[in-house]
Protein backbone atom coordinates (compact mmCIF):
# COMPACT_ATOMS: atom_id res chain seq x y z
CA UNK A 1 0.00 0.00 0.00
CA UNK A 2 1.40 3.63 -1.14
CA UNK A 3 1.51 6.38 1.12
CA UNK A 4 -1.42 8.06 -0.51
CA UNK A 5 -3.84 5.13 -0.13
CA UNK A 6 -3.11 5.02 3.54
CA UNK A 7 -4.03 8.45 3.89
CA UNK A 8 -6.91 7.97 1.79
CA UNK A 9 -8.27 5.02 3.91
CA UNK A 10 -7.08 7.24 6.94
CA UNK A 11 -9.12 10.25 6.10
CA UNK A 12 -7.07 13.79 5.26
CA UNK A 13 -7.88 16.37 7.72
CA UNK A 14 -11.02 18.15 7.77
CA UNK A 15 -11.65 22.15 7.11
CA UNK A 16 -11.65 22.84 11.16
CA UNK A 17 -8.65 20.97 11.84
CA UNK A 18 -6.41 22.54 9.17
CA UNK A 19 -7.96 26.22 10.59
CA UNK A 20 -6.85 25.41 14.25
CA UNK A 21 -3.42 24.74 12.70
CA UNK A 22 -3.82 27.79 11.23
CA UNK A 23 -4.32 29.45 14.22
CA UNK A 24 -1.66 28.21 15.92
CA UNK A 25 1.00 28.88 12.89
CA UNK A 26 0.61 32.73 13.39
CA UNK A 27 1.77 35.29 15.93
CA UNK A 28 -0.22 37.57 17.86
CA UNK A 29 -0.57 40.46 18.26
CA UNK A 30 -1.08 40.84 22.10
CA UNK A 31 -3.59 39.34 24.67
CA UNK A 32 -7.08 38.53 23.38
CA UNK A 33 -6.19 38.69 20.36
CA UNK A 34 -5.94 34.55 19.21
CA UNK A 35 -8.85 33.88 21.65
CA UNK A 36 -10.73 36.63 19.57
CA UNK A 37 -9.78 35.34 16.21
CA UNK A 38 -11.02 31.63 17.38
CA UNK A 39 -14.52 33.03 18.55
CA UNK A 40 -14.63 35.25 15.07
CA UNK A 41 -13.31 32.73 12.74
CA UNK A 42 -13.95 29.48 14.13
CA UNK A 43 -17.13 29.87 16.14
CA UNK A 44 -15.47 28.01 18.90
CA UNK A 45 -14.88 29.00 22.61
CA UNK A 46 -11.31 28.59 23.83
CA UNK A 47 -11.85 26.06 26.11
CA UNK A 48 -13.17 23.70 22.61
CA UNK A 49 -10.60 25.22 20.51
CA UNK A 50 -7.60 23.98 23.02
CA UNK A 51 -9.35 20.48 23.69
CA UNK A 52 -9.65 19.95 19.75
CA UNK A 53 -5.90 21.44 19.37
CA UNK A 54 -4.71 18.97 21.81
CA UNK A 55 -6.07 16.11 20.16
CA UNK A 56 -4.50 17.18 16.75
CA UNK A 57 -1.29 16.75 18.91
CA UNK A 58 -1.69 13.63 18.80
CA UNK A 59 -2.82 13.00 15.50
CA UNK A 60 -0.73 11.92 12.69
CA UNK A 61 -2.63 13.38 10.04
CA UNK A 62 -1.96 17.21 11.51
CA UNK A 63 1.71 16.36 11.95
CA UNK A 64 1.75 14.61 8.20
CA UNK A 65 -0.11 18.10 7.34
CA UNK A 66 2.00 20.65 9.20
CA UNK A 67 4.87 19.22 11.03
CA UNK A 68 6.62 22.21 12.05
CA UNK A 69 3.91 23.61 14.20
CA UNK A 70 2.73 20.40 15.73
CA UNK A 71 6.22 19.44 16.41
CA UNK A 72 6.48 23.12 18.27
CA UNK A 73 3.31 22.42 20.39
CA UNK A 74 4.43 18.93 21.19
CA UNK A 75 7.58 20.14 22.26
CA UNK A 76 5.34 22.89 25.14
CA UNK A 77 3.25 20.35 25.94
CA UNK A 78 5.61 18.08 26.74
CA UNK A 79 7.63 20.90 28.99
CA UNK A 80 4.64 22.00 30.75
CA UNK A 81 3.71 18.28 31.63
CA UNK A 82 7.76 18.28 32.71
CA UNK A 83 6.83 21.29 35.21
CA UNK A 84 3.74 19.68 37.38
Amino acid sequence: MTNEEERGQRGALGDRERAVLAVERRSWPGPGAKERAVREQLGLSATRYYQLLNALLDDPRALEHDPVTVNRLRRVRAEKEQRR
